[in-house]
């Protein structure tokens, strides 16, 4: 029986005395994509932010190729590119220089590849500007860019088609397609209603939370 890349168990979680979720199990292989789906409030942040290390604050288990995170946690952060809200740039620092600075930090990633990148999140141009000079959908896109640089076994993305045309929507699920289907594994949320279809399976929150 092949040991799943990421597996979470019995995770619960409330915030401000309201359960967001709780039993929550699913796991997640190698070459597949999970979409987590919900109304606002239900949790959906919440849930990839305990899930990419960056919040204790829930009860249950998330193990990484078989090991608590926590256990692992060198082997998993060295695997993981996470996208939020917010864009993680350095304001000092320019598009090319901030994306140079990421590759010199994390494995998986390619450096030659990002006057590429800046081009298809359409920045060409813009890539010697200091981004405090830019807009924050601007900014946005330069942390964006990261997606065609690496080739991390786990993609964990908050809403990663906010604020981009229909034609940089679709480069983004094909780049999607494209990391499932050479072996990387996907959890996303979008309000966006994904053309994907291969390898892709919804976690419903709500009450109660579903595995479709």
């Amino acid at each position: 029986m092949t040991t799943p890349l990421l597996e979470v168990k019995e995770l619960f979680c409330e915030r401000d005395e309201r359960v967001l979720f709780e039993d929550l199990c699913f796991s997640l292989n190698p070459g597949e994509i999970i979409q987590v789906e919900g109304p606002n409030g239900s949790g959906k942040t919440t849930l990839l932010r305990i899930l990419s290390g960056l919040s204790q604050a829930f009860e249950g288990d998330v193990l990484f190729n078989g090991q608590s995170v926590s256990e692992a946690r060198d082997e998993f952060l060295s695997s993981l590119l996470y996208f939020g809200h917010l864009p993680g740039v350095k304001a000092t620092l320019t598009p090319e220089e901030n994306l140079r600075w990421y590759c010199a930090l994390h494995p998986h990633t390619r450096a030659e590849g990002i006057s590429e990148a800046l081009t298809n999140v359409g920045l060409y141009g813009y890539e010697d500007v200091p981004c405090h000079s830019l807009s924050a959908g601007q900014n946005r896109r330069v942390s964006l860019a990261r997606l065609y640089l690496s080739d991390a076994p786990l993609w964990i993305l908050d809403e990663p088609f906010t604020a981009i045309d229909k034609r940089g929507v679709a480069r983004k699920e094909a780049l999607i397609a494209s990391h499932a289907e050479q072996g990387g594994s996907v959890i996303l949320t979008t309000h966006h209603e994904l053309g994907l279809r291969d390898n892709l399976r919804q976690v419903s929150l709500g009450a109660p939370a579903e595995v479709v």
